[in-house]
């Protein structure tokens, strides 16, 4: 009886220490999920409209930091007006190109808009186990697509330059580097969208989007974390209540 009990022990340990191997597993797995550099907006972009949206950047490597982002514009569905807003420690250049075909935009032709943002690290940059919002005020939203997709170059200070240039295709796997792809909801009533970016170019709007910007970054690096976490306690737990039960029928087998 006795040697019955021992064997069961060790069974149950194998158990639980295999289902924290396979948690520390899964978070490895999808640790690429989260990593990707992605772009969201402030509230909604509305077709037609303007809206602030924030390229979120992390830093990937343990032992380099994030020193420069090149987000390149859809030439398929160009904006006319891009309006960056200053993130401390950034050097920003907004890169204009003229176009085949002008637009047409509060009665006015545009015959250029932009094709690409540059945000350059002044100092340290993102360093490791870090990520920062780089927002922009963007309009007027096209009305003819549900989305649009920006492909994103990220250097680090270690010259490595990871591309994220790969558009996502329904019904496909996300491929390893996929593009940055803002989604377009319906147009609404008054064509300026929910986040009202048409009117960010003055003091008060733009304190407004860094504050949400910097609430954001709270928010979402938390989420992360404990969804993380609460996906291992219950991969853990779930084991140890397998170990339990199979510790329990051996005893009374032995009894």
């Amino acid at each position: 009886m006795q040697v019955s009990r021992v064997v069961s022990r060790r069974t149950a340990s194998r158990a639980v220490a295999a289902a924290a191997v396979a948690g520390t597993a899964v978070l490895t797995l999808s640790a690429p999920a989260f990593a990707h550099v992605s772009v969201q907006p402030e509230g909604t972009a509305a077709k037609g409209g303007w809206a602030v949206v924030d390229f979120k950047v992390p830093n990937e490597r343990d032992d380099a930091s994030t020193t420069k982002l090149e987000v390149t514009f859809p030439a398929d569905h160009p904006l006319a007006s891009v309006m960056p807003e200053p993130v401390p420690g950034w050097t920003v250049k907004v890169t204009k190109s003229k176009l085949d075909k002008p637009l047409t935009m509060h009665g006015e032709k545009i015959d250029e808009a932009v094709t690409k943002v540059t945000w350059t690290a002044d100092g340290k940059g993102i360093e490791p186990g870090f990520f920062e919002k780089f927002p922009l005020s963007v309009g007027a939203l096209p009305e003819d697509t549900d989305q649009l997709a920006f492909k994103a170059i990220q250097t680090y200070d270690n010259k490595e330059v990871v591309r994220w240039i790969e558009v996502p295709q329904k019904g496909q796997d996300e491929p390893e580097n996929p593009a940055p792809v803002l989604q377009l909801s319906a147009a609404t009533d008054d064509h300026h969208g929910a986040a009202g970016a048409e009117e960010a170019s003055d003091e008060g709007a733009g304190k407004t989007a860094k504050t949400a910007a910097a609430t954001d970054s709270d928010s979402d690096g938390g989420s992360d974390t404990t969804a993380r976490v609460l996906g291992v306690v219950g991969i853990v737990v779930g084991a140890a209540g397998v170990a339990y039960g199979v510790l329990a029928g051996r005893r009374r087998t032995a009894a």
